[in-house]
């Protein structure tokens, strides 16, 4: 009887170190998952929208590879680092310039077309991607949209903004310089503080909100009719503000219900691993999205011009480039943002700034004035401080 009793003390020692072995391995395991979620996108990690749950074995795996990776210290930029953040500058700089060039003459082209040129070119670009680079049959795109329906419906939203954007981008830059309109754009980040503070009940910090002042104060220095940026005679400077207000609007609104819907429903909720297919599945997805969404709306509102004229009528060489240069700076920019975090992204943004005032100065004769680079030395000052990390870290 004492015998058995031993035993069975025995027994519930060993079941309960085996319990508490268990929880210390659940615990850092947990441990290990916050690290790997906490990882900065610009190291190479490979995010997803709704991936909010982490595989152990591949986060336990990520952590050993990064301790074999030479760790990059804080605050250095990488040379891939260094290319994403010249390509994105380049790439927003170049789309500005050019949409101006093609829009300063007021042509009287559809705008629905252009936005379905450069949807379509998507399109074609992300399926001979997969197929010719990834060698993936058709058979895959359509599997993927179906698995994925419900995320499929729900980019419809966003699909809307994002044509929404690219029409007035024409209208504003009909009635505004590309100067003008890099400064004023900005304001999107103003749009979308305020989305994310009343919809998803995020906290500003101080230096963001000082930022967004200072982004205020700097779009209104540029903007100043005393001599900051001369406006196109044969434009409306009205009209072009109001544009530009509407695409700074709805790039925050589309921002916050990304965030709020797509992103906010999880991994658990979405039949498809979009690490199993890749990235241009996603754009197939996007694109298919906004080309119903416009062409709806070109049927409703152009139909009658498209009938009489054709789709393209008035579209010229120039014209045709902008519609490709949009259609490749958005895969562009989705192709390399695993490589950008925001704070990269704030310097592109500022660089792009710089870049537009000074060729447009160049190419256009536009007229740039003291208040100008003040307002434009507020605005870049805003971009960077919004994403700013480690603000109370000494210059030297």
């Amino acid at each position: 009887m004492a015998m058995e009793k031993r035993n069975n003390s025995a027994r519930r020692a060993v079941e309960t170190k085996s319990s508490i072995d268990g929880i210390e391995e659940g615990l850092a395991m947990e441990e290990r998952e916050s690290l790997v979620e906490g990882s900065s996108p610009a190291s190479g990690d490979r995010t997803h929208i709704g991936a909010n749950q982490t595989n152990p074995d591949t986060a336990h795996s990520t952590v050993d590879a990064g301790d074999k990776k030479k760790e990059v210290p804080a605050g250095v930029i990488t040379s891939t680092a260094l290319m994403v953040l010249i390509l994105l500058a380049v790439q927003n700089c170049s789309k500005n310039l050019l949409m101006r060039y093609v829009m300063k003459d007021q042509p009287k082209f559809l705008t629905s077309a252009a936005v379905l040129g450069s949807e379509f070119t998507k399109l074609s670009l992300s399926v001979g991607y997969i197929l010719f680079v990834q060698h993936r049959s058709p058979q895959t795109i359509f599997r993927y949209l179906k698995e994925d329906m419900r995320n499929t419906m729900l980019l419809a939203v966003p699909a809307s903004a994002y044509n929404l954007q690219m029409s007035l981008e024409y209208v504003a830059l009909a009635n505004l310089n590309a100067a003008a309109f890099s400064v004023l754009v900005q304001t999107k980040l103003i749009f979308t503080a305020s989305f994310a503070a009343a919809v998803l009940r995020k906290r500003l910090r101080y230096a963001q909100v000082i930022s967004l002042v200072l982004l205020t104060a700097g779009v209104m220095l540029c903007n100043y009719k005393g001599g900051s940026v001369d406006v196109d005679t044969n434009g409306n400077s009205t009209k072009g503000i109001l544009a530009t207000l509407g695409i700074a609007l709805s790039s925050g609104f589309a921002s916050v219900y990304t965030e709020k819907v797509i992103k906010g429903q999880g991994s658990t909720k979405r039949s498809v691993n979009i690490e199993d297919y890749g990235l241009a599945y996603t754009q197939v997805q996007l694109a298919l999205m906004s080309l119903l969404t416009i062409g709806v709306y070109a049927i409703a509102s152009d139909f009658a011009a498209i009938v009489r004229d054709g789709l393209f009528y008035n579209f010229t060489s120039a014209a045709f480039a902008s519609v490709l240069m949009s259609a490749l700076g958005g895969l562009i920019v989705a192709s390399v943002l695993k490589y950008a975090d925001s704070v990269l992204k704030g310097y592109a943004t500022a660089m792009s700034v710089i870049l537009t005032g000074l060729l447009s100065m160049v190419l256009f004769g536009t007229t740039l004035s003291v208040i100008y680079f003040m307002g434009i030395i507020n605005v870049v000052m805003a971009v960077l401080l919004y994403n700013a990390k480690d603000l109370d870290r000494f210059v030297c």
